[in-house]
């Protein structure tokens, strides 16, 4: 850019002597062939110059103006959270907390689990959002695990904002990583202009990671909900289930203990 930058003020220069007095008594006496030549030289560094300034925009980003494979991925992309809110949809009809607690559990451990391992490989691979969308199969799963996850606990976070809260609030670990995750996906272009971006807007508000909007409004969530989460049989469904959680790390170092080998009439 300072190249064009150096160019324009060629250009200026050349305008302001052809401008001038003396210059223009040149002008004046020159053939007219040797103006309309002058004109053409001008019109060519121009045109030259455009040129450079739109090599040079393509250049500053990573990702071509029209990238093919993002656009085929953007379609499977599309069928992949059809799937998603399908099941999703299910887990909102159990209409039964305490398993829906026990479940959303498993599959948020499962979900930040899969998120952290492809964050490495995409940082290990040096793979930047904004690059063309990758074609090694590796990176590409990668990629597309980033993706559809932090899509997918959007829905999740904005569907059970009180169990979401209830894990995410309190671990570091977590949050940096969607974090990261939001600007990977903000950054790719498969979000852009559609409804996913909104789902991505709304989770970051609903979780506290952007300020939240004077006209915030969680559209998933119900007054039923609130009465629910906040009931006596919420507060006791996560006692249960911190419990349960409890006994099941004894029980894990208990089988990390010291074994007793066999003895040799036992071989």
């Amino acid at each position: 850019m300072q190249l064009y930058g150096n160019n324009l003020r060629f250009i200026n220069v050349m305008h302001c002597s052809v401008s001038n007095g003396s210059s223009s008594l040149v002008f004046g006496r020159a053939p007219l062939c040797r103006l309309l030549l002058t004109m053409q030289s001008l019109c060519a560094v121009v045109m030259a110059l455009a040129a450079a300034a739109l090599c040079s925009a393509d250049s500053d980003g990573h990702r071509p103006r029209h990238d093919s494979n993002l656009e085929i991925y953007k379609r499977l992309f599309e069928t992949k959270r059809k799937d998603q809110l399908n099941a999703l949809k299910n887990l909102v009809e159990l209409n039964d907390i305490n398993q829906q607690y026990k479940i959303i559990d498993i599959m948020l451990k499962g979900l930040f689990k899969v998120l952290e391992d492809s964050r490495q490989i995409l940082v290990a691979a040096n793979m930047h959002a904004d690059d063309p969308f990758p074609m090694d199969d590796k990176i590409k799963e990668a990629y597309s695990h980033v993706v559809e996850n932090t899509a997918f606990f959007g829905d999740v976070a904005l569907r059970f904002p009180r169990i979401v809260h209830h894990y995410y609030d309190r671990n570091a670990d977590w949050s940096g990583l969607l974090r990261w995750g939001l600007n990977f996906c903000n950054l790719t272009g498969v979000f852009t202009g559609g409804a996913h971006q909104h789902v991505l807007t709304l989770m970051s508000q609903e979780l506290g990671i952007t300020e939240k909007s004077p006209d915030f409004i969680n559209p998933y969530r119900t007054e039923r909900d609130d009465v629910l989460h906040t009931a006596e049989a919420f507060q006791k469904i996560l006692r249960e289930e911190e419990k349960r959680r409890r006994k099941e790390e004894k029980r894990k170092e208990i089988r990390k203990g010291p074994r007793i080998s066999r003895s040799r009439t036992e071989l």
